[in-house]
């Protein structure tokens, strides 16, 4: 059989793309898989640059599986990851009301209104919650306290034993070990992500009018066409929203870094294991560690996404 030829006139057709693709696997290659092939293969190492680069083999990874501080970081993220499920639906309730407006003109207005926020640096929002916690001059103790909300926290604590809120006395919201995780709930109030809303809204968008139309003629009520209609087709875009703030919650760290400090707080309540893995190799300098436990987290990230794929069903 002869050799199949790739003719001179399909090569020249094919040649700008080739020009594209490989500079472009080439980047990719180098900025995201060579840093975490580089990082798995030094979790085997007693990395300590510039000096040290030991071969331990499985003393890392041993050793991070022992470590009391790690699995109390992961103990805190399962807390993180469960009130993130929670704030999921109000984004997708505003997605909803959003896509119900009947004047396309205000419809068009909210949707800008979600938009613009993601232009804004998310370190700034990061240093303006960390003021709202403050609990001399931050907002958070000043409306309580005008609204009685500080009166009904110390009553509270007198009836349930809490131990936290005193009379007379601010909360220290990031400076007490029991208010820390409260704090890492709280941020972000009123949960409405603009990511997500927009997610939700393409998935909304793309329901036919027919179905709305004979589900109004079967006299189906607000609810039931949320329940009936609206949820079980935007399903799609609540697993991947779900997939993505799993994996965002259980690598991420930036929020307790700027809010915490690469201690995590106070008694270190707030050491997540991304935080951790930032201070064993940026404080503690163990680099080889922190690689040890960057591979634990990353089979934590595919069993849970996984667990995500096997029980979030969508059906067509």
């Amino acid at each position: 059989m002869a050799a199949k030829t790739i003719s001179f006139s399909k090569l020249r057709f094919y040649w700008p793309i080739y020009i594209l693709v490989l500079p472009s696997a080439a980047l990719v290659g180098l900025f995201s898989y060579f840093p975490a092939v580089n990082g798995f293969y030094h979790a085997f190492f007693r990395w300590t640059p510039p000096d040290t680069n030991e071969w331990v083999g499985m003393r890392n990874i041993e050793q991070a599986l022992r470590d009391p501080v790690l699995w109390d970081g992961f103990k805190v993220v399962l807390v993180l990851v469960a009130a993130n499920l929670f704030r999921m639906i109000p984004s997708i309730l505003t997605a909803v009301a959003v896509n119900r407006l009947r004047n396309q003109k205000w419809a068009y207005v909210y949707k800008v209104m979600f938009v613009l926020p993601m232009i804004i640096p998310e370190m700034v929002g990061l240093l303006v919650w960390k003021f709202i916690f403050n609990p001399n001059n931050g907002p958070l103790n000043a409306l309580l306290q005008a609204s009685g909300g500080m009166w009904l926290l110390n009553k509270l604590d007198d009836a349930l034993g809490w131990n936290v809120f005193y009379q007379g006395q601010p909360p220290v919201w990031l400076g007490d070990a029991e208010l820390v995780i409260p704090s890492l709930i709280l941020w972000g109030f009123p949960w409405v992500g603009a990511v997500s809303v927009l997610i939700y809204l393409a998935g909304l968008q793309s329901i036919e009018e027919s179905i709305y139309e004979s589900a109004e003629l079967d006299g189906i009520s607000s609810i039931g066409k949320f329940v009936h209609i609206e949820l079980p087709l935007i399903l799609t875009q609540v697993r991947i929203t779900l997939v993505l703030m799993i994996i965002g919650t259980l690598q991420g760290f930036h929020l307790m870094l700027v809010l915490l400090g690469p201690s995590g707080g106070p008694r270190g309540v707030g050491m997540v294991p991304g935080l951790y893995m930032f201070n064993q190799a940026f404080v503690q300098s163990q680099y080889g560690y922190a690689c040890a436990i960057g591979v634990i987290l990353f089979v934590f990230v595919l069993v849970l996404t996984e667990i995500n794929n096997r029980f979030v069903k969508v059906k067509r």
